[in-house]
């Protein structure tokens, strides 16, 4: 199923959330997007398509990080004091060296990264959660833990720190059901589906 679909029924169980809650128009709005994010979390694994749509190209990253390698050893030669200059050089060439070797599934690691600095710099346990999530899902197979019971399971468990943070009723019974509703519509049992999902890794890669 495409992104599109399961994004827009995230969405719906995040009205029909607000509606058995009597949510008001504003927090029906927040609960029908958390939704349709929750929904598409599942595809954050290496090869889903939200994982592309989250990251930069990895050409921009690299062209990116070996014009900062460039600059290190520029600057080392031109304004940096004798003790700096090996160290300067040294870490520009290895800058320009491991960037040259980082590929676009590279990214999504990457972006873990900088999320997990985020929550470490904002004090948001939640975001720390997703981090791992993240990173995780990065070195995941496509539609292997992400779309399993155990990774439902770590994701309420980020969703309920969520919830605690924002302090909004609904959030928490919208992220999970979202994020199990995308596990619903992958499995084999719709003849629109190619293949399944593995609900019990890693004690069994049956599909349903």
């Amino acid at each position: 199923m495409k992104g599109t679909a399961h994004s827009c029924i995230g969405a719906g169980v995040g009205f029909a959330v607000a509606n058995y809650i009597d949510a008001s128009p504003s927090a029906t709005l927040l609960l029908v997007g958390i939704g349709g994010i929750s929904a598409l979390m599942p595809d954050m694994d290496i090869d889903g398509k939200l994982s592309n749509k989250i990251t930069i190209s990895h050409k921009v990253f690299r062209s990116i990080a070996q014009a900062v390698g460039a600059l290190m050893i520029l600057y080392s030669i031109y304004a940096g004091s004798a003790s700096e200059l090996i160290f300067s050089i040294g870490a520009g060439v290895a800058i320009i060296m491991v960037s040259s070797l980082i590929k676009q599934r590279h990214m999504l690691t990457i972006t873990g990264a900088g999320v997990l600095f985020g929550g470490i710099s904002l004090h948001e346990y939640w975001l720390i959660l997703l981090a791992v999530f993240i990173v995780i899902a990065s070195f995941a197979p496509h539609r292997s833990y992400t779309h399993s019971i155990i990774g439902t399971i770590y994701f309420a468990y980020i969703s309920f720190h969520f919830a605690q943070s924002l302090q909004i009723d609904g959030v928490f019974w919208t992220c999970v059901l979202a994020y199990i509703s995308h596990l619903v519509a992958d499995m084999s049992i719709f003849p629109f589906n190619r293949r399944g999902v593995k609900l019990f890794l890693p004690l069994s890669s049956k599909e349903f």
